[in-house]
């Protein structure tokens, strides 16, 4: 694994990068080893909790063969706080361009969130052509993307927020669509009753969606 990836190299390793929120430091390790035993290496710790960024820390220094990652950046400060604990790369739920600034200056590749044609162009003219459509399914979902396909066929898409086992694939088959961000395959309750075996499970069977 590069030390450096970008944004493009996040989306393409994997056909979903799960959303992730951890509300318990010990569940961080061996829920990043039962995704990586299903072939998902991008992981998407979202700092909705305060135990986020020590969960991302640990992942990072104890199972190294996983690329621990940030989602929920609101600010320079999440970004900052994010890559010193080990963050390779971010996820944010909208785009400003404090937050891409921030991103850029310390080189963490950022997804950002896009829900509109305005933001896309914002974030294209500060230099950023991959990025997360988010909430996808409340904001337009397979039209809204189809639609895109003609103004921003040089941008691609990871469509987040709505999206499960029933519709991933119909996303995936979109020629401007990357990959899909889910929480489908890190269920709340198997994280709570440590159900790896199930977690590992539903990696491998998103690992194998065709896009």
């Amino acid at each position: 694994m590069t030390e450096k990836l970008t944004p493009l190299e996040v989306m393409r390793d994997a056909p979903v990068i799960p959303v992730i929120v951890l509300n318990d430091v010990k569940d961080a390790i061996p829920l990043a080893r039962a995704l990586v035993a299903g072939g998902i290496r991008m992981l998407e710790v979202t700092l909705r909790t305060p135990q986020a960024l020590q969960c991302i820390e640990a992942i990072a220094k104890d199972v190294p063969e996983a690329v621990a990652g940030a989602g929920t950046i609101r600010s320079a400060a999440d970004a900052q706080a994010a890559a010193l604990a080990g963050a390779k790369f971010g996820v944010s739920p909208g785009y400003t361009r404090a937050v891409g600034k921030a991103c850029h200056d310390i080189g963490l590749p950022l997804l950002p969130g896009v829900a509109t044609g305005s933001e896309i162009m914002t974030a294209q003219e500060d230099g950023y052509t991959q990025l997360k459509f988010f909430p996808a399914l409340q904001a337009g979902g397979l039209p809204m993307l189809k639609a895109w396909q003609g103004p921003f066929g040089d941008v691609t898409f990871c469509p987040t927020g709505g999206i499960h086992a029933g519709n991933a694939a119909e996303f995936l088959a979109l020629s401007n669509v990357a990959c899909v961000g889910g929480s489908w395959i890190v269920p709340t309750d198997a994280i709570r009753d440590g159900d790896w075996a199930r977690i590992e499970q539903l990696a491998r069977a998103a690992s194998q969606l065709s896009r």
